[in-house]
């Protein structure tokens, strides 16, 4: 799946915010993006993807948020 597919699993899964390290660990451990070098996606990848969509997600707090 895409990588803002993943975050937004992650996020309903979890039916609340998350930090971008929370999400992160959540994508790796389930499986949910396989990065194409083979390495496990990063926070700092999760925050360029939410930064790039403000239409999906909202940063609050520290936390990232659905914007659904």
């Amino acid at each position: 799946m895409k990588i803002e597919e993943a975050i937004v699993y992650a996020l309903v899964r979890r039916n609340g915010g998350m930090t971008t390290d929370q999400i992160a660990d959540a994508i790796n451990s389930q499986g949910l993006h396989q990065r194409k070098d083979g390495k496990p996606v990063s926070s700092a990848q999760v925050y360029a993807i939410v930064s790039r969509h403000p239409e999906m997600f909202i940063k609050e707090g520290g936390r990232i948020l659905l914007m659904i």
